[in-house]
Formats: structure tokens, C-alpha cells, sequence
């Protein structure tokens, strides 16, 4: 295994009616920034719950965030802790807003330009530079309750940019599965798929000595194939509930990666799909993943193969198990909802290889991946591929 540290300091509070330990989790006398999307917390009653079990306490509310934060309505934000004297934030959503309220956390302090935050990719690590904040969980998919990385999207520039830094991670997280049970079927498709990959990201890399890793990378797999399908069509089943947010956590919460090779080239590409068509994050996912494997077949053969052993219990030869293992994968794509070429979301796709591939070279991204042999060319070939 490789060298590794593990640090996640967040205290996840985890199963049904936890939200009532809200006022003992939150700093007494804190004048609280609540922040959250598009609204669904008044309809599935989750903002009373909040204010029912904050009496006592000054909140500030700022709504609006988007599926996909941009950095100018989070800055509106930035200006409304500094205006406002706000001391802890709370964000009560999906990933999109607890990813938005940690750039809200890291830029409300900064010195200097916030946009460096992601244009640079700083690492933000000094806990006396942010401002504290926990979260209340509405949609599992991305595991950013319980770690400390955030992706925001710069509208102006069309830009969907990854930050992070061991100073924002939540303080807690309240993750109550029975809040999925008012999700539309789409959002459950997307968190399964989300989750799905952020796995095979940090497993479906090259065979080697991590053997546990592998095997709970492998569990959390099988538990999402087996209840998938199955928690989108009942989500008030508790046990798929439960399990699904829990894999959903685990996916992403820094520990499978630990020891252990990773490549987020998947990620890395499907952002620039969100950005420029403004596709679902899980969705650009299930668009590029395939089709990296495909290209970059001899590289991740081995691990491919093991994947479909495990996974889907196949047999034959290495180069058999592994070509299966991407066909399976996209027939489990397909199950779950998701369309897999890029053609199937928009029309004006004939550009787009050499538009990422452009702008991947302007950031000096020459070579991703596990072994930073996915080179330009090969970005353009997988996004050919999509069409």
C-alpha cells in the first residue's frame, strides 16, 4: 500500500429524527447563515423542522444556490456573512449546496480575490481563515457531508472548477435517510450513478497490493447495483433508504482512497460537459466513464477484469471479462436512467472535444489519471467517442 494520512474530524449524525439534536450540535449563541437551493425544504418541511429545533438563535437565510453553485451567487453570499457578522453556517440541501457553502466558508475571510480559490486550486487549510459550518443532508449522491472538497462553477467563464482543503470539512453532518423519500425519481438516479462512479474512480485503476480497499470499494459497488433500481422506485423502504445514503457517504469520505492509487479524468472531463451544456453532473458521468475505459483499455485491463469478477461474476479470459465489464457497467447505466452518449443530450456536440481539449492545455493539464498517461489526445479520443 501506499503511504497515506487519514484525517476527517466531521461528526456525522446519521438515522431518523436527528435533526432534533440540531441546537446541541450548533455553537450556542452563533448567528447562524442558513444556506440552501432551490426551495424543496419548505415543501418537504425540513426548513420548519430547522427553525423548530433552532428557537433561540439569530438566523440569516440565503436560498438560491444552484445545482451547480456559480461562484457569483455565492459571492451575494460572502457579502451577506461579512454584512451580516455571521459566525457558523448552515447548509440544509444536497451536495451543490454544501459544496457552495464551503466556498462560501473558505472565500468569506480570504485576502485577496476569491476566484483564486478556484482558479488556483488552493488548498485551504488554516481553520482560523474560515467560517465554521454544518450541514443538514436533502439528497445523497456526492459525499461532500463528510468530506472537505467542493466544485463550483464559474458562470461567466463557464468554468467548473474542484477546491478543497483539510479546513472545510463540516463540523457535522445530519444525514436522516427518510429525507429521499420526496425526491423525484431523477435525483435518486443521479445519486446512485454519482456515487457509483466516484468509486470506480479511486478502484478501476491498476491491480495492486491494497487488498482491503478493494474489497470495501467492492462492497459499496455490489450494495448499489443490488439496490439501485431498487431505492428509485421505493425510496420509503428505510433499509434501501439507509443503505443507499450510507454508500452514497462512504463513496466519497476520503477513506476507499486511502493507500491506494486514484483517477479522476472522468470527473475532470465531465465537468467541462456540465459547464458547457449544463447536463447533469451524474449524467456527464455516465457519458464519459465507458468510454474512458475503452480508451485506455490496456492500462486498466487488470483491474477491469477484476471488477467483473467481482461485481458482475463474470468469466473468460482477462481481455473477455474486462470488455464485458464495460458493457456491463453501461447496461447498468442504462437501468438506472441515465443516457450514455452526449449526442443523446444536445445536438451542438461536434466542437466540444477540441474546446476541453484546448482548455485542459491552457491549464497545463497534459496528463490525468492514475498513471498521467491519459494525454490530450486520448481526452479527445474519449470525448469523440461520446458523440
Amino acid at each position: 500500500m501506499l503511504n497515506f494520512e487519514l484525517y476527517n474530524p466531521t461528526n456525522l449524525v446519521f438515522g431518523k429524527g436527528q435533526i432534533e439534536k440540531l441546537s446541541t450540535l450548533v455553537p450556542q449563541e452563533a448567528k447562524i447563515l442558513m444556506t440552501y437551493g432551490g426551495g424543496s425544504i419548505f415543501k418537504n418541511g425540513i426548513h420548519a423542522q430547522v427553525i423548530e429545533n433552532l428557537k433561540g438563535f439569530e438566523i440569516v437565510e440565503f436560498g438560491g444556490i444552484e445545482a451547480n453553485p456559480h461562484f457569483e451567487t455565492l459571492m451575494k453570499a460572502v457579502a451577506v456573512v461579512k454584512e451580516q457578522k455571521i459566525d457558523f453556517i448552515l447548509a440544509v440541501g444536497g451536495g451543490s449546496v454544501i459544496d457552495g457553502t464551503k466556498f462560501i466558508s473558505a472565500a468569506a475571510k480570504f485576502e485577496g480575490n476569491p476566484i483564486d480559490i478556484l482558479q488556483k486550486k488552493l488548498l485551504i487549510k488554516d481553520l482560523a481563515t474560515v467560517i465554521p459550518f454544518g450541514t443538514i443532508l436533502t439528497l445523497p449522491a456526492t459525499g461532500s457531508e463528510m468530506n472537505s472538497g467542493s466544485v463550483v462553477t464559474i458562470e461567466s467563464t463557464k468554468e467548473k472548477l474542484a477546491f478543497g482543503g483539510s479546513a472545510l470539512f463540516p463540523k457535522f453532518s445530519i444525514c436522516d435517510p427518510t429525507v429521499i423519500e420526496s425526491l423525484p425519481k431523477r435525483q435518486l438516479q443521479n445519486g446512485v450513478v454519482d456515487a457509483f462512479t466516484h468509486v470506480l474512480e479511486q478502484y478501476l485503476t491498476y491491480v495492486h497490493e491494497g487488498f482491503l480497499q478493494d474489497r470495501i470499494s467492492e462492497g459499496i459497488l455490489q450494495t448499489l447495483v443490488e439496490i439501485g433500481p431498487k431505492v428509485v422506485e421505493n425510496p420509503k423502504d428505510y433499509a434501501l433508504a439507509s443503505n443507499f445514503m450510507w454508500s452514497c457517504t462512504m463513496a466519497l469520505n476520503g477513506l476507499i482512497q486511502k493507500g491506494v492509487p486514484s483517477d479522476w479524468a472522468t470527473h475532470m472531463i465531465g465537468h467541462e460537459l456540465t459547464a458547457l451544456y449544463g447536463i447533469d453532473h451524474a449524467r456527464t458521468l455516465a457519458v464519459v466513464g465507458p468510454n474512458l475505459y475503452r480508451v485506455m483499455f490496456e492500462t486498466k485491463k487488470g483491474k477491469l477484469a477484476q471488477y467483473g469478477k467481482r461485481i458482475f461474476n463474470l468469466t473468460g479470459t482477462e481481455d473477455e471479462i474486462a470488455k464485458q465489464a464495460i458493457d456491463k457497467t453501461v447496461k447498468f447505466f442504462h437501468t438506472m436512467g441515465m443516457d450514455t452518449k452526449l449526442s443523446d443530450y444536445t445536438q451542438e456536440f461536434d466542437k466540444t472535444a477540441d474546446f476541453i481539449v484546448n482548455r485542459f492545455e491552457e491549464r497545463g493539464w497534459l496528463g490525468l489519471g492514475e498513471k498521467q498517461n491519459i494525454t490530450l489526445e486520448k481526452v479527445k479520443s474519449i470525448v469523440e467517442m461520446s458523440y
